[in-house]
Order: C-alpha cells, then structure tokens, then sequence
C-alpha cells in the first residue's frame, strides 16, 4: 500500500468512502461496476490490488437491513396482524431497498478505512521454543 502525500482526517476519509471514491486523492472513482473494482484511480494511480473488505460489508449491512426489517415486521404483525401475503408484499422490497442501496457505499467505507489506517493482512509471528 502507498503512503497518502497530504494528511486527510478520518471526517475526509469517511466523506470519501461514502461518495465511492477513491481513498488516497478523493476524486476517481473506485468502482467499474455495481460493486467491481477498477483495477487503479484513473486520477492519482493508486493501485486498488491492496483492497480486501472480504465479507465485511455485506455483515454490516446484514445485521442494520435485519434489525430494521425484523423490528418492523414484528411491531406491524402484533398491532394489526395482517395475512402472510401482505407481509411478503410489504417486507420483500424493503428487503431488496436496505440490503442493495447501501451495500455500495458499505464497501467503499470499509475500503476508505483500511486505507487510512494502513490496515494489511494479518501475520502469525512463530516464536522458537527455548
């Protein structure tokens, strides 16, 4: 991973990551895709091979979309009790809406974060027996 030049505030960087931008200048952009990375910042170079979220985003994302639909769907059946198929039709967009829109700008705060702290896989250090 390259060092950022100037020094950006965890406020910039959080800033950054939710617009989908790249972390280190702020301007290119980070995706090719939906989710697909480009390969490097069209504006600064920054190589994007260093980026690992792995399953992060879409926990996050798993647990907020769970929560807020459980809790709506548990409040609408105890207060009005409406048939299966009206909680289907009400729970299933909802469902698509807080799990797909933020899963994006998820990704690319996670990715944003783990380039401000400089954060890299992790190494086992092998101690030798005395």
């Amino acid at each position: 991973m390259t060092d950022e030049a100037p020094s950006v505030s965890l406020t910039q960087t959080i800033a950054r990551g939710l617009a989908c931008k790249c972390p280190r200048c702020g301007e290119g952009k980070l995706y090719d895709g939906f989710i697909n990375l480009r390969p490097n910042c069209e504006r600064c170079g920054l190589d994007y091979a260093f980026i690992d979220t792995g399953d992060g985003p879409a926990i996050f994302i798993i647990m907020i979309a769970g929560a807020i639909v459980v809790g709506a769907a548990l409040v609408v059946e105890v207060k009005y009790q409406p048939p299966f198929w009206i909680h289907a039709a009400l729970w299933l967009p909802l469902i698509l809406a807080t799990t797909l829109l933020p899963l994006r700008s998820m990704k690319s705060l996670l990715i944003a974060l783990q380039f401000h702290h400089k954060a890299s896989e992790g190494q086992l250090i092998v101690r030798k027996p005395k």
